[in-house]
């Protein structure tokens, strides 16, 4: 969601600054600021829309130490006056999160008589800096008492122009990190901000803060006690932030999905076995002890864990829970003894995510396992075991490569506890041949890119769409649907095919399209049966069909895919899926990489 960017140099940061910015616009955002210590005043700029919007108010400045922010409306409307950063008296501060307990902080600083220009909840921080002040001289005390009034999720970065070589910054609940340069640091709410001037971060622990300074940054625990947190280099290159030669990074970003799986394939699976080790030491004992697994996520991470359900069930023959975050954690639950519980996040930072693993009930799980693209983010940090993802950073807002690389960590954990199990059904040859075989089958489909470019035509003019499926290709069906409402805003929803008569059928006429998806499984013919009851009542059919599957309909506009595996079949069916709405997206002049109202990675509730 919102984007923060600091620094304090020996060198003018307004530049730093921006280009910190624009590396952060895939987070999704509708405004953006910046404020800089210029002649010890604090000068700050502000814009609704795009950072290019706030680069045009600028002018040459040789500021040694700024801030910036680029903000996503959770309190109040997209607007300049609740655009960050926001000032009072000589502070200046940027906020990701929320602070839960703004109403009652801004109803006792309206009575000490400080006025309110926003209708955000980050204006009442800035005041209770100011405030704070007036008790003591220090900035470092003032931070200290400010923040331990405050209740929530947020990130901080805070300017005093009476310290002008000095941040502060704060994490709580909302991720933060420092860059470390050489006689500078900065601060940024994902690396990627900060990879065009440095590879070194510090990643705060929760409820760490720090001064920064030139000389150095000094982390402290939320007591007040001084830590040392490691300084990690990236592995991730600041190209990975660029489209190259492609017009979207959503573009790229498909067509990095073949060697996004090798890369997540590799040291996980041999010629014929899967490998020994993939979830540490700790690992096999933990699969040999799990009578079920409970699967909680967000979005398009729960279409995968609907996907890990079918495939953990069947290969393993243990019972698979899979829920929404949002909606597991507010509920009485009831866990199964000898749960393995898993959480997935593409970024490791989904805050339902996040809550659901802090508030669930420990007494019948086994372990916690993260399942995240994200090796240094809160999700990995706060659970037992880990499996990462391979997919290298992902800007567009619409996963792609993030989500096929789940997918397929997840077949390998099915494959893995079937194996610890002994499961008589499980072949584990077959599935490993079948996973080597990916990456191709996934570079065969996105060759076919003009022919489904071609179909994404019929929907230009289109509003409601419906997607079908069956067993593992409903979920599929319900990230298709995602996908064209995230990026061409056309209405779409999902079904089992065969609860077409149980009402989505009153929908369908001339002017509807009805996607389906049609691998060559045991149920292939029962959705040819549905597909009839389509055909009947005059829609319009548009089926992704693998090769093998019989079809000889002239009225039915067919996507033939190669040969697909069964077990493979949610992975390949969901590039189709992916092109389709792209291509739509595109035809209809839409924002594919910020489509309007989303963000990236959701950091607050």
């Amino acid at each position: 969601m919102c984007g923060i960017v600091g620094a304090v140099a020996a060198r003018p940061v307004q530049s730093i600054l921006i280009e910190g910015l624009k590396r952060l616009e895939y987070r999704g955002y509708d405004s953006a600021g910046l404020a800089q210590l210029i002649n010890d005043q604090i000068v700050c700029a502000r814009a609704q829309g795009k950072v290019s919007e706030l680069e045009r108010q600028l002018s040459d400045s040789d500021a040694q130490l700024g801030i910036a922010h680029t903000r996503w409306a959770t309190h109040g409307v997209p607007s300049v006056d609740n655009a960050h950063p926001h000032c009072s008296g000589r502070f200046a501060v940027v906020h990701n999160g929320i602070i839960e307990n703004h109403a009652e902080l801004k109803a006792s600083l309206e009575a000490s008589g400080y006025v309110f220009r926003s209708q955000t909840d980050t204006e009442a921080v800035a005041h209770l800096l100011a405030k704070e002040s007036l008790e003591t001289d220090s900035f470092d005390q003032t931070v200290h008492r400010v923040i331990d009034q405050l209740e929530g999720a947020f990130a901080l970065a805070i300017m005093d122009q009476m310290s002008p070589d000095t941040m502060w910054v704060a994490r709580q609940g909302s991720p933060l990190v420092i860059g470390v340069g050489h006689g500078e640091y900065f601060v940024g709410s994902d690396q990627l901000a900060l990879l065009h001037v440095t590879d070194r971060f510090i990643f705060l622990e929760e409820g760490d803060r720090a001064r920064l300074t030139r000389v150095d940054a000094v982390v402290y625990r939320a007591n007040g006690e001084i830590v040392e947190r490691p300084v990690v280099q990236a592995s991730a290159s600041s190209d990975a932030a660029t489209k190259g030669a492609y017009r979207h990074f959503m573009a790229k970003e498909m067509h990095e999905q073949p060697q996004a799986i090798r890369d997540t394939l590799a040291g996980r699976i041999g010629q014929s076995k899967l490998l020994e080790g993939l979830l540490g030491p700790d690992g096999a004992e933990v699969l040999n002890r799990t009578k079920a697994v409970q699967i909680v996520a967000c979005g398009t991470s729960y279409h995968a864990g609907l996907v890990a359900k079918y495939w953990i069930e069947s290969l393993a023959g243990i019972p698979c829970q899979v829920e929404i975050a949002s909606e597991y954690r507010y509920r009485t639950v009831v866990t199964l003894p000898d749960t393995l519980w898993i959480a997935i996040s593409q970024s490791g930072e989904t805050a339902d995510v996040l809550a659901a693993l802090r508030h669930m009930e420990r007494a019948h799980v086994v372990a916690t396992l993260g399942l995240c693209n994200v090796a240094t983010s809160s999700l990995i940090r706060e659970t037992d075991l880990a499996l990462m993802t391979e997919a290298g950073p992902e800007i567009g807002v619409a996963s792609t490569k993030a989500f096929t690389t789940q997918l397929t960590v997840l077949l390998v954990l099915a494959g893995l506890l079937a194996k610890q199990h002994n499961s008589p059904s499980f072949d584990e040859t077959l599935l490993v041949q079948n996973l080597r075989d990916l990456p191709d089958l996934m570079t065969n489909v996105l060759d076919q890119e003009t022919a489904i470019r071609e179909i994404a035509e019929r929907f230009i003019d289109k509003h409601h769409t419906l997607f079908l499926g069956r067993s593992t290709m409903h979920p599929i069906a319900m990230e298709g649907a995602l996908k064209l409402k995230e990026l061409s805003y056309i209405h779409a929803e999902a079904y089992p095919a065969g609860e077409l008569k149980h009402g989505p059928l009153a929908l369908v006429d001339e002017d509807m399209p009805v996607v389906a998806v049609a691998p060559n499984d045991a149920l292939v013919e029962k959705l040819r049966s549905n597909l009839s009851e389509v055909r009947a009542r005059g829609g319009q059919l548009i089926v992704f069909s693998d090769s093998a599957v019989q079809t000889a309909s002239d009225d039915i506009t067919y996507c033939r895919l190669p040969a697909i595996p069964v077990l493979l079949a949610p992975i390949v069916f969901t590039v189709p899926l992916q092109l389709l709405s792209y291509h739509v997206a595109v035809l209809r002049g839409t924002d594919v990489d910020q489509p309007r109202n989303l963000a990236k990675s959701v950091t607050v509730e």
